[in-house]
């Protein structure tokens, strides 16, 4: 199965079976490429996020990458510094590749009433394919397709 594939699949599952927001659905999917288990208190604070998302603030889709981040670096041993690098590093990197951090200007067309439920699915398969793509190259690690 290939990187397309899998978080394809990963995303409609997560939007249309278990109608989990953005930051979730890229957590839940980076731990099962990487092969870290996430606590479940970790998702039950994640869904503030959806919130803060909803007023158009920094996508979902980032922030639940950036807390992947976090804890993946210390899996790994890394420092704060280090883990801040990486970070760093990957919204610079998030912006230069889809023009933006914050939801309301990477939703196609903002927020509208009346949008269709899942309007964001293709930006959420290009983004987190983009996320362990990133932490591959960044921390060195194959995800568990390879």
């Amino acid at each position: 199965m290939t990187l397309k594939e899998f978080v394809s699949s990963r995303v409609e599952k997560s939007y249309h079976d278990d109608e989990v927001p953005c930051v979730i659905a890229t957590l839940r999917i980076l731990s099962e490429l990487f092969q870290l288990p996430i606590d479940k208190q970790v998702y039950e604070s994640s869904w503030g996020f959806n919130g803060a998302g909803q007023y158009g603030a920094q996508c979902g889709l980032v922030e639940g990458t950036l807390m992947f981040i976090g804890l993946l670096s210390h899996r790994e041993g890394l420092d704060k510094t280090k883990m801040w690098e990486a970070c760093n590093e990957f919204a610079k990197s998030y912006e230069q590749k889809f023009g933006s951090l914050r939801c309301k200007e990477l939703r196609p067309g903002g927020f509208n009433d009346g949008d269709p439920p899942h309007l964001c699915e293709p930006l959420s398969i290009n983004s987190i394919i983009f996320s362990a793509e990133f932490i591959s190259d960044w921390f060195k690690i194959d995800t568990n397709l390879d």
